[in-house]
């Protein structure tokens, strides 16, 4: 994750639909974060798919250092 670029210095916080799959952005170059907007190719990064298995509100991680991804563990602090 040593190239990956720091998105932001907190959690985005979405409302997320049931059963719909997002597409994070592991590499923290797209411009629709914390979404997926194809930034990553040449590199060696790759989305993560997430499926929301409830509508809720979701914390995607913005720091791109998260051990649990796509979700926040609190590494921005």
């Amino acid at each position: 994750m040593s190239d990956a670029v720091r998105a932001a210095d907190s959690p985005y916080a979405v409302e997320v639909e049931a059963g719909k799959r997002y597409f994070w952005c592991a590499c923290g170059r797209s411009q629709k974060q914390p979404f997926c907007d194809g930034s990553h190719k040449g590199t060696t990064f790759t989305p993560v798919k997430y499926t929301a298995t409830d509508a809720k509100k979701v914390l995607f991680c913005g720091c791109k250092t998260t051990k649990s991804q796509p979700l926040c563990d609190g590494s921005h602090k």
